[in-house]
């Protein structure tokens, strides 16, 4: 997998919030928690688009999974929404 650089501005405020979750464990750096976030929309965005094969839990969860490879617990993951 290749990555890129890219900079984005950010509010103080929110700069704070992400030095917290890093500071809590959460994730390891500012960047795993950027990731997240934009997993998250992505996956926020598929939703729907999934096709429904009456188990739609285990759906998103399988998309989670392919989504996160940083060093999160995909449970806690889960049990956000």
């Amino acid at each position: 997998m290749t990555m890129s650089v890219t900079q984005v501005r950010l509010p103080d405020g929110l700069i704070k919030e992400v030095d917290n979750l890093v500071h809590k464990g959460m994730y390891n750096s500012k960047s795993d928690v950027i990731r997240d976030a934009l997993r998250r929309l992505v996956l926020a965005q598929q939703i729907g688009s999934v096709k429904n094969t009456g188990d739609s839990v285990k759906e998103i969860r399988d998309i989670r999974k392919k989504l996160s490879k940083e060093k999160i617990d995909l449970n806690e993951i889960n049990n956000l929404y």
